[in-house]
């Protein structure tokens, strides 16, 4: 048996998240008590008491969910569960990633999210960017939608999620142009995500090289537990590539079921996803059924979690 952590982006919050959990494990208070101090404001109480747009707001969602992600892989290993051979994260997931696997200290990786969830809010002004989800049709078929949908303006795949799962992204008009197109094409499903900024797209080019200049203002080490990448689906071995694919990340799509692939590849063979939600799990179900894929983010599923592979070791 082989472990792999994964942990969710946006689009995981929600108002409450982790509240049964951080009444059994102190780690988790502990972890959003320090995120605070750096931020200023009590992050822990907007997770619990919202109001639900304010901690929707990307440069409050990025230290959120960065902090929730952490939280619970602290609770795992005061818990004593298994350590990870390798590890990966959705978007902004991959910055949870790159601290638990040793890459990033976790103070500066608040700081550097919630930076970078201020320069993407900057970068497309409010209401003329879009996501949208498009379910049921191959990868192709969509990028030919966008590329005609487009016209003059920019709409592009943004997550290759799961086979038969994109999302696009990019100006509002181009965006609902692809809808359309996708539907008539015979898309199971094309509808726009509730989402502040379309990211990984075109558009955040700009907000990129400025992020580029806070990643080199930040330390990274990355000796640590292997960490796969959204860009291109492989690791890296140096603190400048790191730093590379950090910004790249952030206009060019996440390729998730290649990030599994890779996972798989490397030898992982059950899958964890540390923080709120079962979104990346159920993504596995439809990546590779033949993975066993685990969410983790209340008492109940960190037991069980810990029971199932424990269980596993002693086969």
């Amino acid at each position: 048996m082989s472990v792999a952590m994964i942990f969710p982006g946006q689009g995981s919050q929600s108002v409450g998240m982790l509240a049964d959990l951080a009444e059994a494990e102190p780690a988790v208070r502990e972890t959003f008590d320090e995120a605070s101090d750096c931020l200023g404001y009590d992050l822990w109480d907007l997770c619990q008491a919202g109001p639900e747009e304010l901690l929707g707001r990307t440069d409050h969602t990025q230290p959120a969910m960065l902090t929730a992600g952490v939280a619970v892989f602290r609770a795992w290993k005061a818990r004593g569960g298994a350590a990870a051979a390798v590890m990966a994260g959705h978007s902004l997931g991959e910055y949870t990633a790159l601290v638990c696997a040793g890459y990033l200290d976790f103070r500066q990786a608040v700081s550097l999210v919630r930076s970078r969830g201020e320069i993407m809010q900057a970068a497309v002004p409010a209401g003329s960017g879009a996501l949208a989800a498009i379910l049921g049709l191959d990868d192709d078929t969509i990028a030919r939608v966008c590329e005609s949908a487009a016209q003059d303006g920019v709409v592009e795949p943004v997550n290759f999620n799961s086979p038969g799962q994109v999302v696009i992204g990019g100006e509002a008009a181009a965006v609902d142009r692809a809808i359309e197109a996708a539907r008539e094409r015979g898309a199971r499903r094309a509808v726009r995500l509730q989402v502040s900024v379309p990211s990984h797209c075109s558009l955040m080019e700009g907000a990129s090289e400025q992020l580029a200049t806070l990643l080199s203002e930040v330390s990274i080490d990355p000796s640590g537990t292997t960490v796969i990448h959204n860009v291109d689906g492989a690791p890296r071995d140096t603190d400048s590539a790191v730093r590379e694919a950090l910004a790249r990340q952030l206009f060019l799509p996440v390729r998730w079921t290649k990030c599994i692939a890779a996972m798989k590849e490397a030898g992982a063979d059950v899958f964890l996803e540390m923080g709120p939600g079962k979104v990346l799990t159920g993504l596995m179900r439809r990546i590779d059924r033949e993975l066993g894929a685990l969410a983790v983010y209340d008492t109940e599923s960190l037991d069980e979690a810990i029971a199932t592979l424990k269980g596993d070791s002693k086969e």
